[in-house]
């Protein structure tokens, strides 16, 4: 998926002129490798090295014709050199090449999504230091919980931004390696000296044993970590769409001068942005199936895996690029309500204090079960009568024969639910 969301550095890489390149880097780096060997004269060698070229119209021209993009290079290559071409694609297999140069191309498609992930990392750590102390309520099953820190919902985001980069970078090790072994893999007319002297000179590893072609779960593994790297982003995206909705109202994404939201509804300022990012974590999910169903290939090699990967590997790489990007701009200029938070955290009228206050009574001697009975009770009566849970505590008898007024006021201050924030900031590295 090339379109106008690409940025050029990562559009270049699945560009034809650039896979074509990246062949004949492999293809002159196994020149280089037989004339080393003495399979070849250097001379040889280094003649193939200053004439070799290629003709994007010309090769696709030849494809036209003979129905294979790998013989089409490779004869395109062959008329730049006449009859030097006799040495060139010697003893090797088209997957040789692909898969290789593949290698090449993921390698440097990784470290571009990886630099991405990582100054998005420190967006989210920047943001957590601003809000160590600022306080929002916690939600689960989208009800009110307790009061918790801002900063710790994005330490959260920054510890899972954190693995997603340790998975990156093991799945990119996984799949930088090619291999130069012959059309099954038995090195019948190379030897495995010829593989290891390549990849060396290219900067991969090589894939031993191998089929035909280097084994897909190695391809599987990258995807499916793009994918929940992509997952992770999207959890960002989902949290920040909740807290944008008009009941909430504590954050909202970046929305520019001139921008509409609607065409019908001159007030909308819709989370166009985030809402687009959880839609492509969708796509990232379906073609790690996709990666994962291409890894049981028939015998040594069939080629259904081919059509699915020329699809799959620029988008993946693609869209997880353009998500980190585009949830760095946002979190760059996030708008943080904090005075939406205060509010939304008493909107429940203290019933967010209903465990500090059972633990209180626990401390106190009473047992968790009627500890527990009495809070809900009166956490019920406050519900109903609309009053604070604090004034309704104060005017119970129970309550106050245990609990003094003083520490039944404590009970209702938030600042105590941030005390630890920051030993779990220092454990992170968030300083």
């Amino acid at each position: 998926m090339i379109s106008r969301y690409t940025y050029p550095e990562m559009a270049k890489l699945w560009s034809h002129e650039h896979k074509f390149e990246t062949w004949l880097e492999v293809e002159l780096a196994i020149v280089g490798c037989l004339a080393d060997s003495g399979n070849i004269p250097k001379d040889v060698a280094n003649q193939i090295r200053a004439k070799a070229s290629f003709d994007i119209d010309r090769i696709n021209e030849i494809e036209a014709r003979i129905k294979h993009d790998v013989l089409a290079f490779v004869e395109c290559v062959g008329e730049s050199l006449g009859d030097l071409s006799r040495y060139f694609h010697m003893g090797v297999t088209s997957s040789d090449i692909v898969d290789t140069a593949l290698a090449l191309t993921l390698k440097q498609a990784s470290k571009i999504i990886v630099t991405e992930i990582e100054d998005l990392k420190n967006v989210v750590k920047q943001l957590a230091m601003k809000h160590e102390q600022t306080l929002i309520v916690g939600r689960t099953h989208g009800v009110h919980a307790e009061p918790t820190s801002l900063g710790l919902k994005l330490a959260v985001w920054y510890n899972a931004l954190d693995r997603s980069l340790a998975r990156l970078k093991q799945a990119t090790r996984e799949i930088a390696v090619g291999k130069i072994s012959g059309s099954v893999g038995n090195y019948a007319h190379l030897g495995p000296e010829v593989e290891l002297q390549v990849t060396r000179k290219l900067g991969l590893g090589y894939e031993r044993p191998a089929t035909q072609i280097v084994q897909r779960d190695r391809h599987a593994s990258f995807i499916v970590a793009c994918a929940l790297t992509g997952a992770v982003i999207e959890n960002m995206a989902v949290e920040i769409r909740n807290l944008q909705r008009t009941e909430i109202a504590e954050m909202e994404e970046p929305f520019g001068e001139g921008q509409k939201g609607s065409s019908s509804m001159p007030h909308k300022r819709n989370p166009i942005t985030l809402e687009r990012i959880c839609g492509l974590a969708r796509l990232l999910r379906g073609y790690s199936v996709c990666s994962l169903e291409n890894v049981a290939l028939w015998h040594e090699r069939d080629i259904s895996h081919s059509s699915v990967e020329r699809i799959i590997l620029p988008d993946t790489t693609i869209l997880v690029h353009y998500m980190a990007k585009s949830m760095k701009e946002i979190l760059k200029g996030l708008r943080v309500r904090k005075e939406k938070m205060l509010s939304n955290l008493n909107l429940t009228k203290g019933l967010i204090y209903s465990q500090r206050l059972m633990l209180e009574l626990m401390r106190a001697g009473w047992s968790r079960k009627r500890a527990y009975e009495k809070v809900q009770d009166l956490s019920k009566a406050a519900l109903e009568q609309d009053r604070h849970l604090k004034d309704v505590s104060l005017a119970d008898r129970e309550v106050t024969q245990i609990l003094h007024e003083a520490s039944i006021e404590a009970i209702f201050d938030p600042s105590y639910y941030l005390k630890h924030v920051h030993q779990v900031f220092a454990e992170l590295g968030i300083v």
